[in-house]
């Protein structure tokens, strides 16, 4: 554990901390993301207490830290576990039980040059061919095969832009090379060969 470690301005909420896992300290860890990466490479976790409706934390928990300093992350089965410095018992994993875990973007692995981050892809306005606003990424839908572009509608339609009278508040995309011709982060925008009648 690392006390007083400051927040990163960059912090994304990549998961949660579900459970102890045995006797030394080990806990399971629920990943956002299919591809954990960003939890299996980082070594410091950020963490915040979970929010309510998350199983509860025995009464002699203790307060959950600020930072955890990963010592050991490794998929085990369908999920994750982790070891934590500090945490050397089953009661210490017992007491983050819940709790939110942040990693600072900026500390994210590499990726290649036609490769992603879900985070990053959100908030991108989403334009076709012809320069018509399709939407902004809400969020995205993994398939199995592929991911889905999932697109509010929200202050798109309605608004003097191509499109107005779309009665649907979201739109679905594949996000695939035969229908995405671009993603430019900087200048936050992704072209893709997609109709607004589709």
């Amino acid at each position: 554990m690392i006390a007083g470690a400051a927040w990163p301005d960059d912090a994304l909420e990549v998961g949660r901390i579900a459970d102890a896992w045995g006797v030394k300290g080990w806990f399971r860890v629920q990943a956002y993301a299919p591809q954990p990466e960003a939890l299996l490479a980082s070594r410091q976790w950020h963490v915040r207490p979970g929010e309510s409706g998350v199983a509860p934390r025995p009464a002699s928990a203790r307060r959950i830290p600020q930072v955890l300093q990963i010592c050991e992350a490794r998929e085990h089965g369908s999920g994750l576990v982790a070891h934590a410095e500090g945490i050397d018992d089953r009661s210490g994993a017992e007491a983050l039980r819940g709790a939110r875990i942040f990693i600072a973007r900026s500390s994210f692995p590499a990726t290649r040059a036609d490769e992603f981050y879900w985070a990053d892809l959100i908030g991108l306005t989403v334009v076709n061919r012809q320069g018509e606003t399709l939407g902004v990424v809400a969020g995205l839908i993994d398939n199995g095969p592929h991911s889905v572009l999932r697109l509010s509608q929200e202050g798109v339609a309605g608004e003097g832009a191509p499109g107005a009278g779309v009665e649907t508040d979201e739109r679905l995309i594949p996000f695939v090379a035969a229908y995405v011709d671009g993603v430019d982060l900087a200048g936050r925008r992704i072209t893709v060969d997609w109709g607004l009648d589709y």
